[in-house]
């Protein structure tokens, strides 16, 4: 079901097609708003597939105490990881589009209901209270506030646009999915004998 909105047509499959995709890909992306469930989806094609995850979040991003990296340095770091053979990456960061998704087989875009977000990253916080969850980076305990709140519930508005246009311009040819209920996200685990 190929979808026209601008002048490169994104190639968007269905389930069953991303699912027979997955099995042979060597590197996927996984992309959407915070509290859809991006990184778990991640973490179980990981385990299933004997790919190498990588959390832009935990492995380019984040310093302890909630530090970002330099911009060079977060470049430095993903052109290392994607350079190799085998891996899913897990965070949207459409400014990196340009160099990720040329080495990406299938990308899956977790476009998940904004209330769903919101509850994913509330029900994230209680589960991680005062701890660092596993694909974060050390020494960045889970936090909610009002502006990272703002951002999940403003996420498609604003970001969703700019997914649209970066995958337009770096997709080609390349098979996206775009899950956007659990349900969807349990049937594609389902179909590549993955643990839902």
């Amino acid at each position: 079901m190929d979808m026209k909105s601008g002048s490169n047509a994104i190639r968007y499959v269905g389930i069953q097609e991303a699912a027979d995709k997955l099995r042979h890909a060597d590197r996927i992306m996984v992309i959407g708003c915070s509290g859809g469930g991006k990184s778990t989806l991640s973490q179980k094609i990981a385990r299933r597939f004997g790919l190498v995850y990588i959390s832009i979040d935990r492995d380019i991003l984040w310093l302890p105490g909630w530090a970002q990296r330099g911009k060079d340095e977060q470049l430095e770091r993903i052109r290392a990881m994607i350079a190799e053979d085998r891996w899913i990456m897990d965070g949207t960061n459409t400014s990196t589009f340009d160099i990720r998704v040329p080495r990406t087989d299938v990308i899956i875009w977790v476009r998940m209901p904004r209330f769903v977000n919101v509850w994913g990253i509330l029900s994230r916080w209680g589960k991680h209270l005062g701890r660092t969850r596993p694909e974060m980076a050390p020494g960045c305990p889970e936090r909610v506030s009002w502006e990272f709140f703002r951002f999940v519930w403003t996420w498609e508005k604003v970001y969703g646009p700019r997914v649209v246009a970066a995958l337009e311009q770096h997709a080609g040819d390349r098979p996206v999915l775009v899950l956007k209920s659990r349900r969807e996200m349990r049937d594609l685990l389902d179909l590549v004998g993955a643990d839902a």
